[in-house]
């Protein structure tokens, strides 16, 4: 019999707490029958909601909390008021314990963020962990980060970035050698800010495993899904990330607006409701909700606070499937194994460098 997934769950987190974090692990768990729930948060709240749902009930631990993070929190704030005994500390150190494989969470970003890296620190030879979450495109998805877990970037965190998300990539979209570009403000080589520059150098020189290096990318290749990966700094990532979101809201009022417009408009709509509604279904952010914190030592996935519980179960499967594929462990072996090529790369450059020297030297 397969190994149940262990997943906790910061009850109180996101816009409406409890009953959209149970009534999405009641789907996922219709879904995935092989998950096994802990709930951290305020059992006069929770438990009435879990007995709505037997069988969640039967394979979930609910553990008492009365200290929950707000959504407005700074994160030093959520530091100093909810360590270790908010709902949201307790569900990321049962990861950190072993108790459970993956931690979701709808509540405040920062906190979360920040919380993590202390409870679980980063892997080892990642400095900074990112953010990562797929996007739709014209081609279907693509996965981008850094989406705002932190801001700025040298040229080795963006390499770093590209290997954490190419193997993100490799397990969520299924693709064994993900195509991974830098965002630029064009993509000649000659453009952009130094340190992305010398990322695209490193990127193209040195061929690392399991990825291929497509070059710069600009803003609407994020939609095209001109690559499969899409690399950029928190601060740049997070814009692009509101400012698609705000597009869709904003096109989807539009449509409803010249659907409504007139009576031939309205006929219209009737006849072509079945696009429409393939449209919509495209457009649903719920569909691809749930971020992945990677360069972390554990497993951490943020909802998006405003979710339904349709969103917030589709956060539990992306945690579930990362999970199964022990994303994890790729990431490691990646950095590994780039690590190696880097160094390969190095001494043979060293050698070239000195063959001329050599030569040169009288007998």
């Amino acid at each position: 019999m397969a190994k149940p997934v262990r997943i906790s769950l910061d009850g109180m987190g996101g816009d409406h707490g409890p009953s959209v974090v149970v009534g999405g692990a009641a789907l996922a768990h219709e879904r995935r029958p092989d998950t096994q729930f802990i709930i951290f948060g305020d059992q006069a709240i929770i438990a009435p909601l879990l007995a709505q749902h037997k069988a969640l009930a039967a394979n979930t631990k609910l553990v008492h909390t009365g200290v929950a993070v707000r959504m407005d929190d700074k994160p030093s704030q959520a530091l100093r008021k909810g360590r270790r005994t908010s709902s949201m500390w307790l569900a990321i150190e049962a990861v950190k314990r072993g108790e459970a494989d993956v931690v979701v969470s709808a509540g405040n970003t920062g906190a979360l963020m920040a919380m993590a890296k202390v409870c679980l620190n980063t892997m080892a030879q990642i400095d900074r962990p990112a953010l990562a979450a797929l996007w739709p495109t014209v081609r279907g998805e693509s996965v981008v980060l850094d989406l705002g877990a932190s801001i700025g970037a040298d040229a080795q965190h963006l390499v770093d970035l590209s290997i954490m998300g190419a193997a993100m990539a490799r397990i969520v979209l299924g693709i064994e050698n993900p195509t991974v570009g830098l965002l630029n403000v064009g993509v000649e080589e000659i453009k952009g800010i130094e340190e992305v520059k010398a990322a695209g150098r490193i990127l193209r020189e040195v061929k690392l495993p399991n990825l291929t290096y497509h070059g710069f990318v600009e803003g609407d290749d994020l939609g095209a899904g001109t690559t499969d990966v899409v690399v950029t700094e928190g601060f740049t990532g997070n814009i692009a990330l509101k400012t698609a979101e705000g597009t869709a809201r904003q096109i989807a009022q539009y449509l409803r607006e010249a659907m409504g417009a007139s009576l031939m408009s309205k006929i219209g709509y009737l006849f072509a409701r079945r696009a429409f509604d393939a449209l919509k279904a495209k457009m649903d952010p719920r569909t691809v909700n749930g971020g992945v914190f990677l360069g972390l030592d554990g497993v951490v996935i943020k909802s998006h606070g405003s979710t339904d519980a349709l969103g917030y179960c589709g956060a539990i499967e992306i945690g579930y499937d990362v999970v199964k594929q022990e994303l994890l462990g790729r990431i490691r072996d990646m950095i590994s194994l780039s690590q190696d090529v880097r160094m390969q790369d190095s001494r043979a450059g060293a050698l070239e460098a000195a063959a001329p020297a050599a030569e040169e030297k009288p007998d």
